[in-house]
């Protein structure tokens, strides 16, 4: 029989070969997907991992990682805080768009009115309709003691139906011929986005990620938060005796994860994506969840992470283009670096024993 038996405590080397293992059986059994699809397995991984770097249009392609990368690590900061505590915000993606949707309002309500103090106003407005929006499970969970992953993770869906609204409604550009979308922002100086050093990919949403980064860092190496945040997760017992206030720390984790996100839906809008559309969301939400993971909750680990995915969403869309990939594939290949994570970081707490029970 093959059987799980827990370990008398976590092996802490095997938590740091976890991604790096995840990544190579990703790579495996993503392989052997592209080869069912009939296409050549090596040839489909480099295409993904190397042109993007190194390829003929590599200069084109590199300044991209900056400007997917940073969303997903924005995102996975706030994200990370709440998973370390315990608190399981699913619903990022919800809060992304409700970022996207009230920054852009305001955008487009001074429009087209030319002032240095619009987008700021865009940026505080942004960073609001997240938290706002991911106050929603907070204050649910607080007061009557609701599942957040459920609620946070439905509310997605009502973000998506306000996102088409506003698309075909109230936001909806009154010069475009009747096509659903607003305005593009990338065309109103005051409300734009842009790349800071021309051709770097380095823009406003890049900066606030790694500001974001450095203050996790410092939240959880050296403030007394973080010790609270660290503690309840591994000791919810322990903290509440240590005197954490659990309503408070579900309303701060909860809150800044809806903040980030909403922060990281306005730079998109406003940058990349320039407009409010029906599928501007592209499943940022969703994918920084394994950003938090494979960088085990640690804002280094994200950074690096992060840059990994991005490079999947820039490779994948060359495979797609160059190799006829379908896009489904490269959405099940980013999946799979979740699943084995998840699969062989049990491995930490956990290990195989093959051979039968004895009878007690």
């Amino acid at each position: 029989m093959i059987r799980l038996e827990k370990r008398p405590e976590p092996n802490h080397l095997f938590a740091y070969l976890t991604p790096l293992l995840a990544v190579l059986a990703t790579f495996f059994f993503g392989g052997l997907l592209f080869t069912v699809l009939g296409k050549d397995p090596v040839t489909s991984i480099l295409t993904i991992f190397w042109e993007p770097l190194f390829g003929e249009f590599a200069f084109f392609y590199r300044p991209q990682l900056l400007i997917k990368g940073a969303p997903l690590v924005l995102i996975a900061i706030g994200l990370s805080l709440g998973f370390k505590a315990g608190i399981w915000n699913i619903g990022a993606e919800g809060q992304y768009i409700m970022g996207a949707l009230f920054g852009a309002a305001v955008g487009l309500a001074c429009y087209p009115a030319e002032n240095m103090l619009i987008f700021p106003a865009m940026v505080l407005a942004g960073a609001f309709g997240g938290w706002l929006w991911s106050m929603i499970p907070a204050l649910l969970k607080v007061k009557f003691g609701t599942n957040e992953i459920l609620v946070s993770l439905m509310l997605v869906y009502v973000a998506e139906q306000f996102l088409a609204s506003m698309s075909l409604g109230l936001l909806k550009n009154p010069e475009g011929f009747g096509f659903p979308g607003s305005r593009n922002l990338q065309q109103y100086a005051s409300a734009h986005n842009g790349e800071i050093i021309a051709g770097s990919g380095m823009h406003w949403g890049v900066v606030a990620a790694m500001i974001a980064v450095i203050f996790a860092y410092v939240l959880l190496a050296r403030h007394r938060l973080g010790f609270a945040v660290r503690v309840t997760g591994a000791a919810p017992r322990a903290a509440r005796f240590a005197g954490v206030n659990p309503s408070r720390l579900i309303l701060f984790c909860l809150g800044t994860s809806g903040l980030l996100a909403g922060l990281a839906g306005l730079f998109e809008v406003a940058g990349p994506a320039g407009q409010v559309s029906i599928d501007f969301n592209v499943g940022y939400g969703f994918t920084a969840i394994i950003v938090a993971f494979l960088g085990r909750l640690h804002p280094i680990g994200i950074v690096l992470a992060g840059l990994l995915m991005a490079l999947t969403y820039i490779g994948g869309d060359i495979a797609q283009s160059q190799l006829g990939l379908p896009a489904a594939a490269i959405q099940v290949f980013q999946g799979m670096l979740l699943f084995f994570l998840l699969a062989l970081d049990l491995l930490t707490n956990y290990r195989l024993r093959i051979g039968r029970t004895e009878a007690a």
